[in-house]
């Protein structure tokens, strides 16, 4: 017996790739990871602006969004940044580094917003096949001088994005009874 193709309609077709193209968040919660070794190729534009949408997609307080991202390509420019951060020599290694900046320190919220939306960017570049390492250690004066960032603002974090160069598995995590309880704290 010989199987005929199936014949959709417009919208079946539509509703098959939706279907298809539709993310699994979970899949990229439990596939992110910190990549420290990015291949040289550069991050296509497409990929770049989707990550750059993830996190202006994010909630904030009272929809502020007081923060602006920096990209930075230079190659020249990433490797000042990689000394900046304590001679993590892998961060101007990245194709790109976004650098979160908040624009008002002194709010409670800005932190965490911008916390918010670098998570919602490593969360698609993995979709982007992408890799990201959220960096804090690094030298506030030094990436504020070398970005030209006035002082009254605050660098909350470096995000070297980029293919990445190895195949490493995510690290192994806590089993869940170990960190949540229920009612109570135990």
């Amino acid at each position: 017996m010989t199987l005929k193709p199936l014949k959709l309609n417009k919208g079946q077709r539509k509703l098959l790739k939706n279907f298809k193209n539709k993310m699994n968040v979970f899949e990229a919660i439990k596939n992110r990871r910190s990549v420290r070794a990015y291949k040289s190729d550069p991050v296509p534009e497409k990929k770049l602006n989707k990550v750059l949408e993830a996190a202006r997609l994010a909630p904030s307080a009272h929809n502020a969004q007081e923060w602006k991202l920096m990209v930075v390509r230079k190659e020249e420019t990433r490797k000042r940044l990689a000394k900046a951060a304590l001679g993590q020599d892998f961060v101007g290694k990245a194709p790109v580094v976004i650098v979160a900046v908040a624009l008002n320190p002194e709010s409670k919220w800005g932190a965490i917003d911008l916390a918010i939306a670098i998570d919602h960017m490593t969360l698609q570049a993995v979709e982007e096949d992408l890799g990201t390492c959220w960096i804090g250690a690094f030298s506030q004066e030094e990436v504020k001088e070398i970005l030209e960032i006035p002082e009254k603002y605050k660098v909350i974090a470096l995000l070297p994005l980029g293919f990445p160069a190895d195949k490493s598995v995510p690290k192994t995590r806590k089993d869940i009874s170990e960190i949540v309880s229920y009612e109570h704290f135990k």
